[in-house]
């Protein structure tokens, strides 16, 4: 609590002047007080409050990141556990991972031929890879003598699968997923500045545009906050899944 009222503080202090590029803390409650109030209002079309906007991008992101969560754990979990799979695969997933997400926005246009498809590829494409890197690495620091007692005991390949195998990357998968969702958050909110609709960042591209700081200022701390929540579900999930001696 200390540390917010010194950076309120600080920010009144720096735009308290006359004619401030930005504007001070009182007056972002005192111009946005409508939108703080009443964060569920709907005027039709974009003209939505808060509230719409981020579940709107929800929306988006779940359907993004449960795509990639598929894909990229039975990917890891192929490459990791096969090494020509790996040495075939690894050096291509080495070199998409670094595309920028937004890189990939045109190509997604030009191929669905719709906004809303295209954001929510962005979102995979974004999420995706530190998933497969992570359940890779997973999957390969399985301990020898694990599967040494798994091949003298003749485990079925279905139970190495759920006993050996899937516990002992668990911990690696959920970083990468726990990476994973704050890179779909990031993403979304960019995407959305660029193919428009309703959602938190086409919200701010207009607030932007029309010039409404305060309206911005505000949109940022609903996006924070919910960035917030969403990583700290997700390390809660993997607090209770995660077995305690490998956290």
């Amino acid at each position: 609590m200390i540390g917010i009222f010194i950076f309120l503080a600080i920010w009144q202090l720096l735009c308290s002047g006359e004619n401030p590029n930005l504007p001070s803390p009182i007056t972002t409650v005192k111009e946005s007080w409508e939108l703080i109030v009443n964060p569920f209002f709907d005027n039709g079309g974009t003209d939505k409050g808060l509230g719409w906007q981020v579940i709107a991008s929800l929306q988006r992101v779940a359907i993004g990141f449960s795509l990639s969560v598929i894909v990229g754990i039975s990917l890891g979990i192929l490459v990791g556990s096969n090494s020509f799979m790996y040495d075939a695969l690894d050096p291509l997933f080495q070199i998409l991972r670094t595309i920028p997400p937004l890189a990939w926005l045109p190509i997604a246009l030009a191929a669905l031929q719709q906004s809303n498809p295209a954001a929510i590829f962005v979102i995979f494409i974004t999420a995706v890879w530190p998933i497969i890197i992570n359940t890779t690495v997973g999957v390969q620091q399985i301990p020898q003598d694990y599967k040494n007692v798994a091949r003298v005991l003749r485990l079925p390949k279905h139970k190495y699968f759920f006993k050996v195998l899937f516990p002992s990357a668990v911990p690696y998968i959920f970083t990468g997923l726990r990476i994973g969702i704050g890179l779909s958050w990031l993403a979304i909110i960019a995407a959305e500045m660029l193919v428009g609709g309703v959602g938190i960042g086409f919200f701010i591209w207009d607030a932007y545009n029309s010039s409404r700081m305060s309206a911005i200022i505000v949109a940022l701390i609903y996006v924070g906050v919910v960035g917030l929540i969403l990583d700290r579900t997700i390390g809660f999930i993997a607090s209770k899944v995660v077995p305690a001696d490998q956290k």
